[in-house]
């Protein structure tokens, strides 16, 4: 894997770690075979395109969940991952049947799609993704780890070896060992950035994880002078204030000026491909009305409206760490019956009974950025149980002082790879 000889700026993104927890009755450890074969790789050549349909839906998705969470704590940091949030959730899809099935088509953005569409889909976004630009490093991996005598459909993880690269294993859960064996392969893919994910001795009812990483390392394309940054005062909600590093850069950006807020882009690498969209409402605006905007068509637009102006753009240097739970937004979003042990549908992934059930995703993300560039990292984890406006053509100033939102964009597909509010920035 590439390593670039400067200090390295990371996205470290732990898209899926899943927990298939089942009943007694029946799933007792029982001996079975030490490996599920992996099937032979192949490394595809980047598709040309992604489904529009695919991109759209994840956008809908992305900026819905966010807004979910946003509702929950409206004065907090958020910081989130949707291409975790998706990926994980469309490993879990494949297994879903009937109306659960259905429910998470809706929310997800599945929409018009068939299940061999959605993968597909997929697929090629994954063959796009990876190594977008020569001073950008983007790799993904995929694993699944099933509990020593336990069975699931052939098909079911077919799939995933096939439109997901997933690496396929059993190990024996009852081991101390088992947990390290998946820490290690969870650290070596995010390059040591997330540590003792699995922690031991694994749950007796759990017979599986699934487990997506992506790593991305990456620089600003133009670095902000460490010289130029100096503490300016940051404006907190509720009239409050704090004095804060900002860092500064002047040049030529993609700049926008819409209702009530102003907006530009930071690139990263050395095409441009993957960017940072600050985007901060006017000093008379909050978060609060700049949401009220945000929705799938108008973020398409505002990403088309960006263009070419000369200005002065102050960013706050801020690292912080967020974690939720996902159940209440997703089920506020439409995804109740995955989470309903009575009704939920999971018989694509092995026989019933005893019923599966998705009872948490949790979420948990870390981001810092600097002068050289921007640090991240996230992970979801799946547990399933069972039952017992127009461009400003003069030069800007946008000084970011006061609570604003941003999200990374891959600019060449449109798939929001990180998105995030900083009410309070924190070092």
């Amino acid at each position: 894997m590439l390593r670039f000889p400067v200090k390295p700026v990371a996205f470290i993104l732990l898209l899926l770690y899943g927990m298939i927890v089942t009943g007694v009755a029946g799933c007792s450890p029982e001996e079975g075979p030490a490996h599920i074969p992996e099937g032979k790789k192949v490394y595809a050549q980047p598709a040309e395109q992604v489904d529009s349909r695919l991109v759209k839906g994840n956008t809908a998705f992305a900026l819905d969940l966010f807004l979910a969470l946003y509702r929950e704590e409206p004065e907090e940091n958020i910081f989130i991952s949707p291409a975790s949030v998706s990926l994980a959730l469309a490993m879990t899809y494949n297994g879903a049947v009937g109306k659960t099935a259905e429910a998470m088509e809706r929310v997800l953005g599945f929409k018009d799609m068939s299940r061999e569409e959605i993968n597909s889909a997929f697929a090629d976004l994954r063959t796009i993704l990876q190594n977008p630009d020569p001073k950008v490093e983007l790799a993904l991996a995929n694993s699944l780890w099933v509990r020593q005598g336990e069975e699931f459909y052939e098909e079911f993880l077919q799939q995933n070896r096939d439109y997901f690269d997933a690496r396929v294993e059993t190990l024996d859960f009852g081991s101390r060992e088992a947990a390290r064996v998946i820490n290690r392969w969870v650290e070596g893919q995010t390059n040591g950035k997330i540590k003792d994910l699995i922690e031991p001795p694994i749950d007796p009812l759990t017979v599986m994880f699934l487990i997506n990483a992506i790593y991305l390392n990456a620089e600003w394309a133009e670095s902000f002078d460490p010289n130029l940054t100096r503490e300016i005062l940051f404006y907190l909600p509720g009239g409050a204030k704090k004095e804060h590093p900002v860092m500064f850069r002047d040049g030529t950006f993609q700049y926008m000026s819409g209702e009530g807020f102003q907006a530009v882009a930071l690139p990263y690498g050395k095409n441009n491909r993957i960017a940072m969209y600050l985007f901060l409402p006017a000093p008379e605006q909050t978060l609060a009305d700049f949401y009220r905007q945000m929705e799938g068509d108008i973020w398409d637009s505002w990403l088309g409206s960006f263009q070419e102006s000369g200005g002065t753009v102050g960013l706050p240097r801020f690292k912080y760490e967020y974690e939720s739970s996902l159940n209440d937004g997703l089920q506020s979003l439409g995804m109740e019956i995955a989470f309903d042990p009575n009704h939920a549908d999971f018989s694509g992934m092995r026989p019933l009974p005893p019923e599966l059930f998705i009872a948490e995703v949790k979420h948990k993300a870390f981001v810092e950025v600097n002068e050289e560039g921007t640090e991240a990292a996230a992970a979801t984890s799946v547990e399933v149980g069972c039952t017992s406006a127009g461009p400003d053509p003069e030069r800007f100033s946008m000084i970011i002082n006061r609570p604003f939102f941003f999200s990374i964009v891959d600019q060449m597909t449109g798939s929001i790879l990180f998105m995030g509010s900083v009410v309070e920035p924190q070092l």
